[in-house]
């Protein structure tokens, strides 16, 4: 029964009761992924992987005024992706960094680059990011490594007034740091010339790709040197990934230091639906359980995600619902209130959940099978972030 559900027929609307779907023509590929895959008990205790640095950082060959800011902010020992990077990064070789979220990239490349500016102050640095928050972020942390330094920065992102960013852009600027779509804009009004940057930085692209970044990078990309240093950071590897690597970097040094394709705080496991049982069913008692606080389900449809938001709406839960077909307002509304603890269940195609950070979901429950293994991990990234625990519930019948 179970390899049923990967037919290939795309499921077009729901029949009553049984909360299963009829099937049209046009197929959809769906590859097999053993159910073993989706159980993974998670441990009360974790064990830190011990990791023994090569370097400290006072002894990176790097300006002594650097070490000194780098320390003062509380540096010592690096992390792995630091302590493998930094060094590249200091012989100008491109460098692709694979490591989780949180692992100190952002430092990975600020400290090589700071020093590279430093030694050669006409050198210009672009830091491409995909959100405001982490451009900010980023700007924070450079601020601080150059702090008593003759250095400058600007940061240019979307939903700030663009006339600040005009006037700072006037004066010369060793780093700008930026969103892709500001960045494009500010490019089209002359206030960036690419020309004048031989060192590029992508942090976090397969965030960027997610969120339908791609057209905008490139464009920005097209207007840089072709003989430039890059830098590309991201916590996943894909095809698409790999077709931008062989794009934008020559030559590079590949450094993963990444623990795992799934966090060690989710718990995953699955619910089988028992000959006799409804799946809808399932899913409404499950989701009446005290600890099913804030929830993330997964269809794999636009049609199928609405249609589960309005049966579970009847049935007294607080649910929105995020796909295709709803407009970009509409879907701000729901996250916004998703994120406001406004509601109890968001509803989600995988697309449309491409990119979501939000705190503090604790399940998130694959209604539907994801179509990939990866699309799988991407999924239940979305629970147990940092050093909170979740958990991920797959359904199979």
């Amino acid at each position: 029964m179970y390899k049923k559900r990967f037919s290939n027929k795309r499921r077009v609307a729901p029949v009553s009761k049984s909360g299963n779907f009829r099937y049209a023509r046009r197929p959809q590929k769906v590859a097999y992924i053993n159910p073993t895959r989706f159980v993974n008990k998670a441990l009360i205790t974790e064990e830190t992987e011990h990791f023994v640095p090569e370097h400290k950082f006072s002894e990176f060959a790097v300006s002594d005024s650097l070490k000194r800011n780098v320390i003062a902010k509380g540096y010592k020992d690096p992390t792995p992706i630091q302590d493998r990077t930094i060094p590249y990064i200091l012989n100008g070789r491109d460098v692709v960094g694979i490591a989780n979220t949180g692992t100190g990239k952002t430092a990975a490349f600020l400290v090589p680059l700071i020093d590279k500016v430093l030694k050669k102050s006409e050198e210009q640095v672009l830091i491409i990011v995909p959100t405001r928050e982490l451009a900010l972020q980023i700007d924070q942390e450079l601020k601080d490594f150059t702090k008593g330094m003759r250095l400058a920065s600007v940061c240019v992102v979307g939903g700030a007034p663009i006339g600040p960013q005009l006037r700072a852009l006037r004066l010369k600027n060793n780093f700008v740091i930026g969103t892709p779509g500001r960045l494009k804009d500010l490019i089209k009004r002359k206030s960036i010339k690419l020309s004048q940057f031989a060192t590029l930085v992508l942090d976090e692209a397969d965030r960027m790709l997610d969120m339908g970044f791609i057209n905008d990078i490139r464009f920005v990309v097209a207007g840089m040197p072709t003989l430039r240093h890059t830098l590309f950071f991201s916590a996943t590897i894909s095809g698409e990934i790999e077709s931008l690597i062989s794009e934008f970097l020559k030559e590079p040094i590949r450094i993963s230091v990444k623990t795992g394709d799934t966090a060690k705080n989710v718990e995953q496991d699955v619910i089988r639906i028992a000959r006799g049982k409804i799946k809808l069913d399932v899913l409404n008692d499950l989701l009446n359980q005290k600890e099913f606080i804030k929830v993330l389900v997964f269809g794999r449809t636009k049609y199928g995600v609405q249609k589960l938001s309005q049966i579970l709406a009847k049935r007294g839960l607080k649910t929105e619902s995020i796909h295709g077909n709803r407009s970009h307002s509409q879907r701000q509304r729901a996250l916004k209130r998703f994120k406001n603890n406004e509601v109890q269940i968001l509803v989600a195609t995988d697309v449309a959940a491409r990119g979501l950070d939000i705190d503090d979901i604790s399940h998130v429950i694959n209604y539907d099978l994801p179509t990939t293994y990866e699309d799988y991990v991407h999924r239940i990234g979305r629970t147990g972030r940092g050093s909170k625990r979740g958990k991920a519930l797959t359904f199979i019948e």
